[in-house]
C-alpha cells in the first residue's frame, strides 16, 4: 500500500497539459459580483498508460476530485460505486487553480496521478466544458 502511494506521488503530473486544448470564447462584460459567483462545468477523462486520452469507457475510479489550491475546498463526482463511465462530470466549480485527481475504485485495479490547472473562461471548450484528463499511473 505504501509503495502504491509513493508511486502515485512520484508519477503525479503538475501542469496544464492534461487540460484539453483551449478554444477561447468571447464572454460579455459582467459585473464583479457576477464574475465572483460564476461557475464552470468540468468533464473528466483518463490518460491511459500508453499516453492516449480517453473520454469513453468504464474505469476503476471511485471518484474524480478537484481541490482548490487556495481554499482547500474539494469537489467530487462520487456516484456511489467503484466504477465510473467516462466522461464524468462535475458542475458548479468556481474559477481558480485546482489539483485534479482520481480516487482508486473498489476493484483496486488501477492507480491515478494528479494534475494542477486553472479553471477559467480561457479553458472552456466548444462544448461548454473545462475538460481535464487524469493520468493513469499503473494498472493490473
Amino acid at each position: 500500500m505504501a509503495f502504491v502511494a509513493l508511486a502515485t506521488a512520484i508519477l503525479s503530473c503538475s501542469n496544464d497539459d492534461m487540460i484539453s486544448d483551449v478554444q477561447t470564447q468571447t464572454q460579455p462584460e459582467t459585473s464583479k459580483l457576477a464574475s465572483k459567483t460564476q461557475t464552470y462545468k468540468l468533464r473528466f477523462g483518463i490518460v491511459n498508460l500508453d499516453g492516449t486520452k480517453s473520454l469513453s469507457g468504464n474505469y476503476d475510479v471511485g471518484s474524480f476530485l478537484a481541490e482548490n489550491t487556495a481554499t482547500g475546498e474539494v469537489y467530487d463526482t462520487y456516484y456511489g460505486g467503484g466504477f465510473q463511465a467516462l466522461p464524468a462530470y462535475n458542475e458548479g466549480i468556481p474559477a481558480g487553480t485546482y489539483t485534479f485527481s482520481a480516487m482508486q475504485g473498489q476493484g483496486g485495479w488501477a492507480g491515478y496521478g494528479s494534475v494542477t490547472g486553472t479553471v477559467s473562461d480561457a479553458q472552456v471548450d466548444a462544448d461548454g466544458y473545462v475538460t481535464v484528463y487524469i493520468p493513469m499511473t499503473w494498472a493490473e
